[in-house]
């Protein structure tokens, strides 16, 4: 996870929503790692989960990414949620909730459906306070307060 506060830091200094992203294999191998860079690459779909995601799939010549965690800073929205579980994703480790937009825990609990083909390993608040302190003081410095 302290990889995964690096790239959301980075991610800020970017001028983006600090939220970084950690994908390793069942090895603790460092597949990719990425932050948001949605304003940066002009796509509302490059959030930090996508891009490793993405990084990671090219990487293994393999779009399924089985026996896999991801490290993020803050719980993943449906989008990426619903990317997670077409990938295999094994495992998910986030920092801090999202009350406004989480697609794991907090509003939806994507990777939990029974309905859906996989189902994600979740388990969150790992640094979280840390994880939401880069959050408060990005949107604090924003609102300019």
């Amino acid at each position: 996870m302290a990889i995964a506060l690096v790239e959301a830091g980075l991610a800020a200094e970017r001028g983006e929503v600090p939220i970084g992203a950690v994908l390793i294999d069942g090895e603790g191998q460092i597949l990719a790692r990425n932050g948001n860079r949605s304003i940066e690459l002009c796509d509302p779909s490059a959030h930090a989960e996508m891009l490793v995601l993405r990084q990671a799939g090219i990487a293994l010549g393999n779009y399924r990414l089985p026996g896999t965690t991801l490290y993020v800073s803050l719980e993943p929205c449906v989008m990426c949620a619903g990317a997670l579980v077409h990938a295999r994703v094994q495992r998910l480790v986030y920092g801090a909730v999202d009350p406004k937009a989480g697609g794991v825990v907090s509003l939806f609990q994507v990777g939990q459906d029974s309905r859906l083909n996989h189902r994600l390993q979740v388990n969150g608040g790992l640094l979280a306070e840390e994880s939401a302190r880069l959050l408060r003081d990005f949107f604090k410095g924003r609102r300019g307060a």
